[in-house]
């Protein structure tokens, strides 16, 4: 991961735009750099994953322009080459710096060219404006506010902005900021023309994609290690990359102390792969003593969230103090393509597609966003194999009808897929289990535990009537509303709402986001 930052406008204090991006350092340990530019300031802090030498330090300039970039772009040495015979030189090995040479021959059409998981911030010396965008799944984070000179600044974080900006929102993914618009350029979650595949050609193709999605996130300068819960999803990103990898993978994997469920699922993937396992223990007293941080880390108060990020924020901070790996893939964004087990009550196949878009519209507001500030804390960087461009696309347009769980096993079709020696037929049949119960069901009860201590039944009632938008409804999610305000104050419109199952569906009008309160959780806390 790195941290951006622009000011885009004249008369910002350059003391004050240091104090608001000091505040992800972490994100970007290696080297720092704020330029003034004529028009404003861009800011970049950068932990080398691509072109480690110091000519991959931020911002990259050209002709008088320059360029900051979280990011990751994939097939950029074939770009690259393009490029160089234009007639561009380049001057390091990072990935990054095609994109001054890229909007010069393309413009702001380049964005949609981009494989890639990116969030840049662009200054055009020629005409003096910036540009900013996010990629289509907003897998990398990037904020704007205005300044009370009504100057927009764009960041990496929500905390960076924190004093600078009254209102915080997030940049809209799939967009591209110019003169005062944000403008779409890739709305992922639009099928432009339903796929006529048939089950055996589709799980061919979801499996073929997916192994791509696998194997252009293993290029690295950097070491890459693997986040294991046992599950499905990551149980299939660490399987493919083992199958691509010359030497074993390190995989890593937490539960609670007392009562983990999937570290032995975990454990079996890992023995069954032959990868290095390490396993992390939390104790009740870690989440607790975390819970603050870990809310002041995410900027959300939303429930999932929260729960999730506690284990994956240990897991990360264990490898970030007891190895050296830099760079993490992770099995998110599976859940919103093909179904949870909320999604099984879908009263259609079309309400099942409507769920599945929405949720991939507002992903960068829940699941990335935990992945992406519990891994970037903690100076790593996060890669979404199931959030590859391709694969998104080509799930989502699938004919809805194959998506449904009709077969008495919810995602049916990537299991199916990968059928054959990837993993254990035991693991890849198994039952779902959301990851903040899959840890050890005894966190979630020692958080709503402790919440419940917090208040009486009178103070809770009380405090929930002073929030408009997105109100608590439970002492556990007052708590961490309490918390969010005390970091983010005023700033809750940045999370949409509770990520919740679908309220309108018969089965699923529940006051817990735990799948767990859900009738059909079965065998999957087993």
């Amino acid at each position: 991961m790195c941290s951006i930052m622009g000011y885009c406008g004249r008369g910002a204090l350059l003391s004050v735009f240091k104090e608001g991006f000091e505040r992800t350092i972490s994100r970007g340990p290696d080297d720092s750099r704020i330029i003034e530019l004529e028009g404003g300031i861009l800011g970049f802090h950068r932990l080398a994953i691509m072109g480690l030498t110091p000519e991959g330090m931020q911002p990259f300039e050209l002709d008088g322009s320059y360029v900051v970039c979280n990011g990751e772009i994939y097939g950029f040495a074939q770009e690259r080459e393009r490029l160089m015979g234009k007639g561009y030189t380049f001057q390091s090995d990072s990935d990054c710096e095609i994109l001054l040479p890229m909007y010069r021959e393309y413009g702001t059409e380049m964005f949609a060219k981009l494989d890639a998981e990116f969030a840049c911030i662009i200054y055009d010396g020629k005409t003096g404006e910036f540009i900013a965008a996010r990629d289509p799944i907003g897998i990398r984070p990037l904020y704007y506010g205005y300044d009370k000179d009504g100057v927009i600044i764009f960041a990496s974080e929500a905390k960076n902005l924190v004093g600078l900006a009254e209102k915080i929102m997030p940049f809209p993914p799939g967009c591209y900021y110019q003169n005062g618009e944000f403008i779409t350029y890739r709305d992922i979650a639009k099928v432009k023309k339903v796929s006529e595949d048939d089950l055996a050609t589709a799980c061919r193709k979801i499996h073929d994609k997916l192994v791509q999605g696998v194997e252009k996130r293993l290029v690295a300068d950097a070491k890459v290690g693997f986040l294991l819960s046992g599950g499905l999803d990551s149980s299939l990103v660490c399987a493919i990359a083992a199958k691509k990898s010359e030497k074993p993978i390190k995989t890593f994997a937490i539960g609670m102390s007392e009562d983990a469920i999937d570290l032995k699922y975990a454990k079996m993937v890992a023995d069954y792969i032959g990868s290095e396992h390490q396993e992390i223990y939390m104790t009740p007293d870690e989440v607790i003593n975390s819970l603050e941080e870990v809310i002041k880390i995410l900027g959300t108060f939303d429930i999932t969230t929260i729960r999730a990020s506690m284990g994956m924020y240990l897991l990360c901070k264990a490898i970030h103090e007891q190895t050296d790996i830099r760079v993490l893939l992770t099995g998110e964004i599976s859940d919103e393509l093909f179904g949870y087990k909320y999604t099984d009550f879908a009263p259609s196949a079309q309400a099942f597609q409507e769920e599945s878009q929405k949720r991939i519209r507002e992903l960068h507001m829940y699941d990335v966003l935990r992945a992406d500030r519990c891994i970037s804390v903690n100076s790593l960087e996060a890669r979404v194999p199931f959030g590859d461009l391709d694969f998104v696309e080509y799930v989502l347009s699938l004919d809805p009808e194959m998506k449904l769980n009709k077969y008495g096993k919810g995602k049916y079709l990537l299991r199916k897929a990968f059928e054959g020696d990837y993993l254990p037929y035991e693991i890849l049949w198994r039952e779902k289990a959301a990851f903040s119960d899959a840890v050890g069901h005894s966190m979630v009860d020692y958080l709503k535990e402790y919440a419940q201590k917090q208040y009486s039944d009178e103070e809770f009632e009380a405090k929930c009537q002073k929030y408009e938008h997105a109100r608590p409804f439970t002492k556990e999610s007052l708590l961490y509303r309490e918390i969010f305000e005390k970091y983010y104050p005023h700033q809750s419109q940045m999370v949409v709402d509770f990520w919740m199952p679908n309220k309108e569906w018969e089965g699923c009008d529940v006051d817990d986001p735990s799948a767990r309160v859900l009738a059909n959780y079965g065998d999957s806390g087993k």
